[in-house]
């Protein structure tokens, strides 16, 4: 291993260890010495008369008229009464002192050391002035150490974790933006991102405006100020910022939307002001701003207390710095969110975010893109097929196509295999969408038998009808919340006509129609059907204005002004005809699906009766029962690999 990527122990050093450090070992000695002070060479003035009159003294040192300082002769230092004083804690020869003692009335003392000189008992004796400042130190050092305590403390909460304003207190106010060196840090390019060519395509124009400004200044242009990323999530707006940083070889700051709210009043527009202006400086560069909704929702909502909202002081700042006095023109705002209904329309407007670049759900060939990507470092199998993989993906997101790789992965390694076969992405595809399988689940007969009705009843209705997704796997083992699990393959539509949804929802309702055909009774099995179906309902009947009875009206705000509102976009009469409409398609499709269950109830006993045994069922099983499709072309033999 070379000496530059030597292991890294873990272990930080810091200096307050040292001074840590010192202080125990200040304390730990003082209290060593004091104790051997104490137990040892303390003594009373009647003690130290006794020796002195046996002559065992040689000399005494009194300071500031109080403390006495005495010396043993060398004879008395041999002696055994003594063994305890003439050795020191490190069991070295103790030169002295010997004894510690109060003298008490410092002319008397004085005089009786005088005598004593006179008449040979002592060597010499002498008085002097001493400052302890030991005493001083220990008498202030819990002082010291919580001043300590409290600027150590003061450093961590001014610092923050990190960002420019680490380091005092008064620099709370500093942005917290990360500055990516565009040499180093960032690695992701727009080769990395797969798919998203239309927003690939929009950004790489800022990018090339940074690289090549003069190819679109000479024909009068001006740069972009802004470009903001609206989409669903894990669909590729951070990666896509990442690949900006990594191209455009220009200082990129970035950081989130949250960074900016403190509780502290002022702190929030504060560091918008330090941000641009340290953005400016570096110009040009890219400020990225991630989940922007934090603090660009619109602004006089929500606000009931009416006090000083620190959330629209900071939006405030951001509205000025992007477009208003004295702002550069060459620094570019990038910024993501999926919630871009409720950001404020003054930061929308051309000027500020001169771009709004749809980031949408990948669709079957671009997720066949982002599958090579994310199989690239995999030990893979020769024969995978990618575009396999993408067709058993529909309504994926990037970074959901991403969890199936790594899910595949581990559960090759579970099964101890050497390459990642297409059998292990059906699997993680599986564990995705329908959760962990639970084999060890306790299921009665009775339970189970009812179970696999439920499900044969999907199968046979969603194979009886033209537009419902072809279903392709059908399984009675728990996974997850469920007890049962049908995989469909639905078909990518761009848009889609009333009597499309209602074969969707008349599949829905094939569950628990089997019940109802099979047992004359229902379950609470149908819960999630139940909830789906009436979502659709409602959506035909409020959104999309598929409903007779209510007309070519939409009750859907796009802006989500209505977010907030107490009161509903209708009448009370409009509100009962809306029920009443919802219940109508819900149970009329309820009512188709026992109708072709009650013609076909044969092979639905059959079918179930096979799922049962076999626990899960494939498209040949149903083929076996119902025949082919009689509908042409099914959506599976158009994309002929199943979810």
């Amino acid at each position: 291993m070379s000496e530059d990527k030597k292991p890294n122990s873990g272990l930080k050093f810091s200096p307050w260890w040292i001074t840590g450090a010192v202080l125990f070992m200040l304390v730990a000695l003082n209290f060593m010495g004091g104790s051997a002070i104490e137990d040892h060479s303390s003594i009373s003035v009647s003690q130290f008369d006794a020796l002195l009159n046996k002559g065992e003294i040689q000399k005494v040192i009194v300071y500031n008229k109080t403390k006495a300082e005495a010396y043993l002769t060398e004879k008395a230092q041999k002696s055994k009464a003594h063994e305890a004083v003439v050795k020191d804690m490190f069991g070295a020869t103790n030169k002295g002192p010997h004894y510690i003692f109060d003298i008490g009335n410092d002319e008397i003392f004085q005089k009786e050391l005088a005598q004593a000189v006179a008449d040979k008992k002592l060597v010499s004796y002498k008085f002097d002035q001493k400052s302890d400042w030991s005493g001083y130190f220990f008498n202030f050092l819990p002082i010291i150490i919580l001043i300590g305590v409290w600027l150590y403390f003061m450093r961590r909460m001014s610092s923050g974790g990190g960002g420019a304003g680490g380091g005092q207190i008064f620099n709370i106010g500093k942005s917290r933006a990360r500055l990516f060196d565009e040499k180093n840090d960032v690695k992701v390019t727009f080769k990395d991102v797969a798919g998203l060519e239309g927003a690939k395509e929009e950004v790489q124009e800022i990018v090339e405006f940074l690289k090549n400004p003069e190819k679109y200044t000479a024909l009068g242009g001006k740069i972009p100020k802004g470009a903001l990323l609206v989409g669903p999530p894990g669909t590729g707006k951070t990666l896509l910022a990442k690949a900006v940083a990594g191209e455009a070889q220009v200082p990129f700051f970035s950081l989130s939307g949250s960074d900016f709210v403190e509780m502290f009043v002022g702190v929030g527009a504060s560091r918008v002001r330090d941000l641009f202006k340290q953005a400016k400086d570096k110009s040009p560069s890219i400020i990225f701003i991630d989940e922007i909704d934090a603090v660009g929702r619109a602004r006089g909502k929500n606000n009931f207390s009416g006090s000083n909202d620190e959330r629209e002081n900071t939006l405030n700042q951001l509205l000025t710095e992007m477009d208003g006095f004295g702002t550069n023109t060459h620094v570019i705002v990038l910024a993501a969110t999926n919630r871009a209904d409720i950001l404020d329309k003054a930061l929308m407007r051309a000027g500020r975010f001169d771009r709004q670049i749809y980031v949408d759900l990948p669709d079957i060939r671009e997720r066949k893109e982002i599958f090579e990507v994310h199989l690239t470092p995999l030990k893979k199998a020769a024969d995978l097929d990618t575009e396999f993989l993408a067709k058993q993906t529909p309504g994926f997101s990037g970074a959901d196509i991403a969890n199936v790789c790594n899910e595949a992965a581990l559960i090759a390694a579970r099964h101890n295999k050497t390459a990642v076969d297409k059998q292990d992405f059906l699997d993680a595809v599986d564990r995705i969408v329908g959760g962990l399988e639970k084999k060890n689940k306790i299921v009665t007969a009775e339970e189970k038998r009812a179970i696999a009705v439920h499900e044969a009843g999907h199968a046979t209705v969603s194979w009886m009808l033209e537009h419902a997704a072809p279903l392709i796997k059908v399984t009675i083992v728990p996974r997850g919340q469920s007890l049962g699990a049908a995989w469909y393959l639905p078909e990518e539509r761009l848009i889609v006509r009333p009597d499309q949804m209602l074969d969707e929802m008349c599949a829905t309702m094939g569950g628990r129609a089997a019940e109802k055909v099979i047992f004359d009774t229902i379950s609470t099995g149908a819960l999630s059907d139940l909830e789906k179906v009436t979502r659709q309902a409602r959506a035909m009947v409020t959104i999309f204005g598929l409903n007779e009875a209510i007309g070519n009206i939409t009750y859907y705000d796009s802006s989500g002004q209505s977010e907030y509102s107490f009161s509903k976009p209708y009448s009370e009469a409009t509100a009962v005809l809306i029920d009443k409409e919802i219940s109508a398609l819900v149970e009329g499709q309820y009512q188709r699906a026992i109708q072709l269950l009650n013609d076909n109830k044969d092979k639905l006993i059959q079918l179930a009766d096979i799922l049962i045994e076999k626990e899960v069922i494939f498209k040949d099983d149903l083929e076996a029962i119902f025949g082919k499709r009689p509908f042409g072309l099914t959506a599976e033999e158009n994309h002929p690999i199943a979810e």
